[in-house]
């Protein structure tokens, strides 16, 4: 087992990540403060590790709560589905939930645990690569709305993350591959090195040979942690995170929720970035086809979808948590493993971007 730590203060808290954590009782047990427990899941992941997490809280008052799976559900009317069973069961400030399952259960979770009562503790138990290396780190939490993905929600830092690696197991390959996006990212915004270690070992991946994934995982929740305890609240650096989710997002929304998997968006998202960054002359054209070769390998698609138009991206990204004053603020490679914040680029060389894209 690899015990990380994002160091926020008296906020801190522990990542661990290995096999068969599902088994340390007292894992999970010694970040629970009260005798009230919630634990939330869906439809998929309940059959498979439900019992398994009911048996490390013996002793305690568990209540569960199954959502619906997929991202489609990740909205405000599902998220009533988990006070009701809060309120249901009479569940106190001293109550805490958590999170099993992939990134919309523990966005759904964090945001419930944000905002009930006015703020009571999680526990995140990702079980997908995609929540694992991303999105159970760092307390972003959330829900969708038709007009904008995860433009409701709150930072709320959970009291520890356990991601056990045996559950990738249960993941199809399209679910895997939406994982490696993220990964991906990490590579690409600030950390060359690893870039190119994915570049030699993305077959090890896409494989699933353990050892590669448990370094892939840690890695990039290690690079994750250094930012977030850098950047909380998202006002500079952590922004970087976000590479490729601009335009991803985009697609996204406009496709309808669940259509495309969040880490597919990514990936085409990553490449549009480093298109755009190279027609601004930030990067060569070897390192667009790096990037580009990188993300085709982990089976990831490269294009957005053909029916959409260059004013839909346009106004959907207007919409993204990063545009100001009218401006649309994107994550751009200035060079390769370096990636910035801007919206200081002239509006024809993203719109060369998107007809490139779109034609």
């Amino acid at each position: 087992m690899k015990t990380l730590s994002v160091d926020l203060g008296n906020r801190s808290y522990p990542i661990f990540i290995g096999e068969n954590l599902f088994t340390q009782t007292e894992l999970l047990r010694k970040y629970i403060s009260g005798r009230q427990v919630v634990i939330v899941s869906n439809e998929t992941v309940a059959p498979l590790y439900l019992k398994n997490i009911q048996n490390m809280l013996s002793g305690f008052e568990v209540q569960v709560c199954i959502l619906p799976d997929g991202e489609q559900y990740k909205n405000l009317d599902v998220l009533n589905t988990i006070y009701t069973t809060l309120l249901t069961h009479h569940c106190d400030r001293s109550v805490t939930l958590v999170a099993l399952g992939g990134g919309v259960v523990g966005d759904m979770t964090g945001f419930a645990a944000a905002s009930y009562q006015r703020g009571v503790n999680f526990i995140q138990i990702p079980t997908t690569l995609l929540s694992q290396v991303d999105s159970s780190v760092g307390g972003k939490t959330g829900v969708n709305h038709a007009l904008g993905k995860n433009m409701i929600g709150a930072f709320h830092q959970p009291q520890c993350v356990i991601a056990d690696t045996q559950t990738l197991n249960s993941l199809d390959d399209n679910q895997l591959s939406a994982g490696i996006a993220e990964v991906i990212k990490y590579g690409l915004l600030g950390d060359i090195a690893f870039f190119e270690w994915l570049e030699i070992n993305i077959d090890k991946l896409l494989s699933r040979d353990p050892e590669s994934l448990a370094y892939a995982i840690e890695r990039s929740c290690q690079d994750k942690a250094d930012i977030v305890a850098a950047d909380e609240r998202e006002s500079g650096k952590r922004a970087l995170l976000n590479l490729g989710h601009t335009f991803g997002h985009a697609i996204e929304t406009a496709t309808g929720y669940g259509n495309w998997l969040h880490g597919e968006g990514v990936a085409v998202g990553m490449v549009m970035a480093a298109d755009l960054s190279h027609r601004l002359g930030w990067i060569n054209h070897d390192d667009l086809r790096r990037t580009k070769d990188l993300i085709t390998k982990a089976k990831l698609p490269s294009k957005p979808p053909k029916d959409m138009s260059r004013q839909q991206f346009l106004d959907l990204m207007l919409r993204d948590k990063k545009a100001l004053d009218g401006k649309i603020r994107l994550i751009l490679l200035k060079p390769l493993g370096n990636a910035i914040i801007s919206d200081e680029y002239e509006k024809s060389v993203l719109d060369e971007t998107l007809n490139s894209f779109l034609a």
